[in-house]
């Protein structure tokens, strides 16, 4: 019998491995788990195909927020390489009219060197209302938004507003699905899950209590402990 196939995890937006920190500490012992970096390409298409030409053969997958988004690329391109899909605080669906204006907005501020500022702005949408006041929480975004850097912002930002309308992909999605998202979460709503977990045969739809958008930071037990067992069944 073997054991579970190797984890490739996609960070979000403004995120890197330390988005990651505690699913790393516990399940590396257990399955090769790597992060990808996604501050280098500027569309969905150049990123997956960054992340296939490094990733194994066949191995799970789990994205969140933009990595989920990222997630249906590699599906598209590759969808006999991933053996499992994890989809965590992302939707399927395209920007709307005012997702793209407030993303122009940031980009011209991100253009100014305004990181700062840009990611104050996010804070609200990002994180649980009870927790705008945890300085570790807080702080650590931000040192993740300024190693991603101006330039892996802008990327992302550009490779987003690119990004197809996902929902027509639902239904050919063939592998375990996991679908999770916190209960508070602003800036994908549970709503968006429901809609995720309804489309893909067989989807799980977990919602993860008192938890803004970041699970993996707010809830990283309840991740963890997901994906573990998203990763054994």
């Amino acid at each position: 019998m073997t054991g579970p196939a190797p984890l490739v995890l996609l960070p979000g937006h403004m995120a890197d491995e330390g988005l990651w920190d505690h699913p790393l500490r516990h399940l590396a012992a257990t399955v090769p788990v790597t992060v990808a970096d996604l501050s280098r390409h500027d569309s969905l298409a150049a990123m997956a195909g960054a992340v296939l030409a490094t990733a194994p053969d066949r191995f799970a997958l789990a994205g969140f927020s933009m990595g989920g988004y990222l997630a249906f690329e590699i599906l598209r391109q590759a969808p006999g390489r991933v053996s499992r899909l994890a989809l965590l605080d992302t939707s399927a669906r395209p920007d709307t009219p005012e997702q793209r204006e407030r993303r122009h907005r940031f980009m011209a501020m991100g253009e100014r060197g305004e990181l700062n500022q840009v990611m104050d702005a996010y804070m609200p949408i990002f994180v649980h209302p009870d927790r705008l006041a945890d300085a570790a929480l807080v702080g650590g975004l931000m040192a993740m938004a300024h190693r991603v850097g101006r330039d892996g912002f802008l990327n992302q930002q550009k490779a987003m507003l690119g990004r197809p309308d996902s929902r027509g992909d639902l239904g050919r999605i063939a592998v375990p699905t996991l679908v999770a998202c916190g209960r508070q979460d602003a800036l994908t709503p549970p709503e968006l899950h429901a809609e995720m977990a309804a489309g893909i045969p067989g989807a799980r739809l977990v919602v993860i209590e008192d938890s803004g958008h970041m699970t993996p930071l707010e809830r990283p037990q309840a991740v963890t402990a997901l994906l573990q067992y998203w990763l054994q069944d």
